[in-house]
């Protein structure tokens, strides 16, 4: 797309075109300002969200806003999702949406949820965060590294038959719901504590229950692939004025929502007892240490 295109400010501006929204591009987009060294064209007057043709890829100046805790998302727009957000930007997310076609990166669909579910879908995109430490070294992590699966939660095991006679310590962690037939976990199991567990009783069913929990609570990254699901518009019913559904927030997400721009293409419940992912805390760096966030399409190399 690009190389027909003479200036990057001409391509935002047929981009938002061809998405049938032009009125509400031209809000937050600056005339076109090149960094001569970088060659890096920013697409909006904060200068958050710029656009590296020659690089191909799409980037994004942020914070750290959360270091811990359950996540909705990855990145959410400045003011809008900190509380279950890693990084914060400051701009439109239509404007990130025009700067992703701009790399002739093709959105999808976000997630649906009716009459069944349908992963969102749309352009791979691989994100890198680069950083600076205070002793002054250069990082750039691949995002899935700031991510891990849970590890805050109940942990469940179904045992169709409980060993006859087992009582479990009243004071241990291990529990069983009876009601549900169930065995219930809560965080990381320890190797020890596994071992302990098993001790317990020699029932296969019982067994394979505690080895199953103990591989589901350790620590794990994320290792999920993020889509260009291009999340979509609605309609002012007082006003008429159509409006981009991911400014409220939902820029990258770690839980599928139906107003994603960029999303997992994997399923993620959205809901908060059943978040699927938390902050990786060690390898996250403060709260406000500034981010540049690389928005890279992946394309399928033709076939030889």
């Amino acid at each position: 797309m690009s190389s027909r295109i003479c200036t990057v400010a001409a391509c935002v501006v047929m981009v938002g075109r061809l998405i049938a929204a032009p009125e509400v591009w031209a809000q937050d987009s600056a005339p076109a300002a090149k960094d001569a060294t970088s060659e890096l064209t920013s697409l909006n007057k904060a200068g958050t969200v710029l656009l590296d043709l020659k690089g191909k890829r799409l980037l994004l100046k942020s914070e750290v806003v959360l270091r811990e805790g359950l996540l909705e998302m990855l990145v959410c727009l400045k003011q809008t999702k900190e509380h279950e957000s890693i990084l914060a930007v400051d701009s439109k997310a239509q404007i990130i949406h025009a700067g992703l076609m701009a790399l002739a990166a093709e959105p999808g669909s976000p997630a649906k949820f009716a009459p069944e579910y349908k992963p969102a879908s749309g352009q791979p995109i691989d994100i890198f965060l680069t950083w600076t430490d205070i002793n002054g070294n250069l990082h750039r992590d691949p995002a899935q590294s700031w991510v891990r699966h849970a590890t805050r939660k109940y942990f469940l095991h179904k045992v169709e038959n409980f060993p006859k006679g087992l009582t479990l310590p009243k004071d241990g962690d291990l529990k069983w719901d009876e009601r549900h037939k169930e065995l219930l976990w809560y965080g990381t199991m320890t190797t020890a504590q596994r071992d302990a567990n098993l001790k317990l009783s020699s029932d296969a069913g019982f067994q394979a229950a505690i080895k199953a929990i103990f591989t589901e609570s350790q620590i794990r990254q994320m290792d999920a692939q993020w889509v260009f699901a291009g999340s979509g518009f609605n309609t002012d019913p007082t006003t008429g004025e159509k409006f981009y559904l991911a400014e409220g927030g939902d820029l990258v997400c770690l839980a599928n929502f139906a107003t994603a721009t960029i999303d997992l293409s994997v399923e993620s419940s959205a809901t908060n007892d059943t978040l699927m992912f938390e902050a990786f805390t060690e390898r996250i760096p403060p709260v406000g240490t500034k981010v540049t966030i690389e928005l890279v399409p992946v394309f399928k190399k033709p076939a030889k």
